[in-house]
C-alpha cells in the first residue's frame, strides 16, 4: 500500500504531462491550420504587386487627363454623375486624397462637379428623369447616378476642407432622404420585392439586385461616416438581397422572380450581406464557390450568366476579397492577369460593348477598382 500511496503522484504527473502534451498538439494543428490560409498579400509575388501598381498609376495618369473643366470625366449626360464619381473613388482608392499630391486637385474638382448635380429633391443626377421609362436615358440611371454619387459623398466626408465638408453634410443628408423615399413608401408590385430600390419605371413597380446593391453601399457609407441610418432601411434591403438568393444554383438572380443566376449579381449578393454584418454566410460561401466556376480568365467575355466584364469584375473583386481564403487566393490573380495583359497603351482599358455610350472612363474606373481592392483603402470596402 505504502509502495502504491508513493507511485501515485507520479502517475498523476505522468497523465498531466501527455494531458498537456495533447493539447500543446491541438494548439499547433489549430495554429497551422489557420496559417494555412493564404493571406490576401500573399496571392501575388512581389514582383507581380509591383505590375499592378505600375498598372494602377498608369490608369490614373490617364484618368487625370481625361477630366473635363468643370470636374466630371467623359460620358453621355445620363451617366453623371455616377461615372466621374466612380473616377474619383479610383484615386481614392489607390490613397490620392482631396486637395493633396498630385492628383488633389482632380478629387476636389470632381466632387465639386457631383455636388452641382443634385437638385431640390435630394436627387443627385445631372439630368431630371424622364416621366416614362428610356433604356439608357435619365429614368433609367437617375437611381445609379444617386447611389453611385451618395457612396462617393459618404467615402470623402472627413477627408475634405471644412467647407467642402459642410457642403457634403447637407448632401448627404437630402439624399438619404431621398433614397429611403425610393425604397419603402414606393408601393411594389410583390411581397419578394419590398426593401429593394429600381429605376424610374412606372409600370414596373420591381425591384433589383444591381440597384439595390449601390444603394446599400450608400447607406452604408454614410453610416461610417456618422450619419443617422436607420435600422430598418438596412434591414429591409438585406431581406431582399436575400431573396434573390438562389439556392438551386447557390449564385445570385437579379431579381426574386428570374431564373439565370448572374455573375455580377453574385458579387453583388456576397459584398450586400457584407456590409450588412453577415459575413462568410454559408449563403455567401456558396455564392462565392459558384463564382470560381466563372473566372475572369477571358477579356470582355459575355455569356448567359457573364454580362459586363468590368462590371462584373469590380463587384466580384469586392466579393472575393471579403470570403477571403480560397475565393481570393483562386480569384484574384487571375483577374490581375487577365487585366494587365489587356491595358491599352495609354492606361485605359476598353469599354464592355453593352455600356459603349458611357466610354471607356468607366471601364477604366471599374477596373482600378477592382485591382485596388487589396489596397483597403476605401472605408466602405475594408474587410
Amino acid at each position: 500500500m505504502i509502495t502504491h500511496a508513493k507511485s501515485w503522484p507520479k502517475r498523476t504527473a505522468v497523465c498531466v504531462l501527455i494531458f498537456l502534451g495533447a493539447i500543446s498538439v491541438v494548439f499547433t494543428l489549430g495554429q497551422s491550420l489557420v496559417v494555412s490560409e493564404p493571406s490576401p498579400d500573399e496571392v501575388l509575388s512581389e514582383q507581380q504587386w509591383k505590375q499592378v501598381d505600375v498598372s494602377v498609376a498608369r490608369a490614373l495618369k490617364w484618368l487625370a487627363s481625361q477630366q473635363r473643366r468643370d470636374g466630371s470625366f467623359p460620358t453621355i449626360e445620363p451617366g453623371q454623375p455616377a461615372v466621374s464619381s466612380l473616377c474619383v473613388l479610383a484615386f481614392l482608392a489607390r490613397g490620392h486624397r482631396p486637395g493633396e499630391g498630385p492628383y488633389g486637385q482632380n478629387i476636389n474638382a470632381g466632387i465639386d462637379f457631383v455636388l452641382s448635380c443634385q437638385k431640390a429633391n435630394g436627387l443627385l443626377c445631372y439630368q431630371v428623369p424622364e416621366r416614362s421609362y428610356m433604356p439608357r436615358k435619365a429614368s433609367h440611371t437617375y437611381t445609379y447616378n444617386h447611389a453611385i454619387a451618395g457612396l462617393l459623398l459618404g467615402e470623402v466626408y472627413g477627408m475634405t476642407d471644412r467647407n467642402r465638408a459642410d457642403r457634403i453634410r447637407v448632401a448627404i443628408e437630402r439624399a438619404l432622404k431621398f433614397t429611403y423615399e425610393k425604397q419603402i413608401k414606393r408601393p411594389k408590385q410583390r411581397p419578394s420585392d419590398r426593401g429593394g430600390w429600381r429605376y424610374e419605371r412606372p409600370d414596373d413597380l420591381l425591384s433589383d439586385l444591381s440597384v439595390t446593391s449601390w444603394h446599400l453601399m450608400f447607406l452604408r457609407s454614410a453610416k461610417n461616416a456618422g450619419f443617422n441610418v436607420p435600422k430598418e432601411n438596412m434591414d429591409e434591403g438585406l431581406g431582399f438581397v436575400q431573396r434573390c438568393f438562389d439556392s438551386r444554383t447557390g449564385g445570385f438572380l437579379y431579381n426574386p422572380a428570374e431564373r439565370t443566376p448572374l455573375r455580377a449579381m453574385a458579387g453583388a449578393g456576397i459584398l450586400s450581406l457584407s456590409l450588412g454584418g453577415l459575413h462568410g454566410t454559408p449563403m455567401a460561401r456558396r455564392a462565392g464557390d459558384w463564382l470560381l466556376k466563372y473566372p475572369f480568365d477571358r477579356y470582355k467575355e459575355t455569356t448567359a450568366t457573364c454580362k459586363r466584364f468590368h462590371y462584373d469584375a469590380f463587384y466580384c473583386s469586392q466579393a472575393m476579397y471579403q470570403l477571403g481564403g480560397k475565393h481570393w487566393a483562386q480569384f484574384y490573380p487571375v483577374l490581375v492577369r487577365t487585366y494587365l495583359a489587356n491595358q491599352r497603351p495609354d492606361g485605359s482599358w476598353d469599354v464592355d460593348k453593352r455600356d459603349a455610350v458611357f466610354g471607356n472612363a468607366l471601364s477604366t474606373g471599374f477596373a482600378v477598382l477592382a485591382l485596388t481592392t487589396p489596397y483597403q483603402l476605401l472605408p466602405i470596402f475594408q474587410r
